[in-house]
């Protein structure tokens, strides 16, 4: 599972490094860092649409001053992945019993059918 996320203009498949937010009551767009979560009003933007960003006449565009950095990978991410394959590892977690076979040779969700009889 990929942690990149993409800008949100259709087509674009370029790292988001800022999130545009509308301000509705103050006629305003607002284009900053990268927040660290998606939000579902909030739209991701990579660099170049990011700096390109106009806004409806009347509107005003508030952007981050400076550069835009590219998010590195999430310290929590990887510290979720990594005490997943430990918990995967463990030797003192109580093993799955074995499924019984039955007599339709059903093993998990698949199920092995006799041949038909002619």
């Amino acid at each position: 599972m990929s942690s990149v996320r993409k800008c949100s203009r259709t087509g674009c498949l370029q790292p988001a490094v800022a999130t545009l937010t509308y301000a509705y009551s103050d006629s305003t767009a607002v284009v900053g860092p990268l927040a660290t979560a998606s939000e579902p009003h909030s739209y991701d933007l990579c660099e170049e649409h990011a700096l390109r960003l106009t806004a409806p006449k009347g509107w005003e565009v508030v952007r981050h001053e400076g550069s835009f950095a590219e998010p590195d990978r999430s310290d929590d991410e990887l510290t979720a992945l990594a005490e997943a394959v430990r918990e995967a590892g463990r030797q003192d977690r109580p093993a799955q019993p074995p499924e019984p076979d039955t007599p339709s040779g059903r093993r998990g969700h698949l199920r092995v059918l006799p041949d038909p009889i002619s």
